[in-house]
């Protein structure tokens, strides 16, 4: 299984705007991705409800998964959107 360790790099954390950009980009990764508080259980990286639930916070762990084929090339994309912040998905994702 492919895995990413990143820190939210949202300072307001993984809520509201940050999370619907991040959600739409795990859509767009085109493979199943999981993500989790460090400690925590995996939950759908696609799903809003799911990804609000964590409640990450700003400067948190999180850690990125899947096993599915080409999971390191949409992890990589994913790891960066959370670790840079990013307002506005990039081209790329």
């Amino acid at each position: 299984m492919a895995e990413r360790r990143v820190n939210v790099g949202w300072a307001e954390g993984l809520h509201a705007r940050p999370a619907s950009i991040f959600v739409r980009a795990a859509t767009a990764a085109g493979v199943p991705v999981t993500i989790a508080k460090a400690d925590g259980n995996p939950v759908n990286a696609a799903s809003m409800l799911a990804v609000l639930g964590l409640g990450a916070q700003g400067g948190e762990e999180i850690v990125l998964a899947s096993d599915a084929e080409g999971a390191e090339a949409a992890l990589d994309r994913l790891a960066k959107l959370v670790a840079d912040g990013l307002e506005e998905l990039p081209e790329t994702v």
